[in-house]
């Protein structure tokens, strides 16, 4: 696992922890932790978003309200809820290239990239912009 001070879940990720989807060995170590044994994990307030498209597309079966679904997990999951900033949306505007082409990841990867956060993702997109250096990723 790479040394950070923190984790941040792409909106994906947050989905599998919650259906219980097999996750990479470091991630599951990583989920399974006690809340003062673990780096912080965090979410992206852009997460809501996605959240709310999925379920109003009826694409993530819940018979929650998205909000609350995001909600709850961001409280079951002990997790920070980072804000969407004007700053961070310039900046997911410039980010080096070659760049993810979808705007929400863009936003998280800024994110990441703004705070030193580690994006656990199996976004292929954001793991091979990882792989080229500009963000730190590791596949769930």
């Amino acid at each position: 696992m790479r040394m950070t001070e923190g984790y941040l879940l792409d909106t994906c990720a947050m989905i599998w922890a919650t259906q219980l989807a097999p996750m990479s060995k470091d991630v599951t170590v990583l989920l399974n932790a006690k809340p003062h044994d673990r780096r912080q994990l965090n979410i992206s307030a852009m997460s809501a978003w996605e959240i709310g498209m999925l379920v109003a597309k009826g694409r993530l079966a819940t018979t929650k309200n998205a909000l609350i679904w995001f909600a709850d997990f961001a409280k079951e999951a002990d997790v920070a809820v980072l804000d969407v900033t004007p700053e961070l949306l310039v900046t997911s505007s410039f980010l080096p290239a070659p760049i993810h082409n979808d705007p929400t990841d863009r936003i998280i990867i800024a994110t990441a990239r703004e705070h030193d956060l580690t994006i656990i993702t199996r976004d292929r997109a954001i793991l091979a912009y990882g792989a080229a250096g500009h963000v730190k990723t590791l596949v769930c």
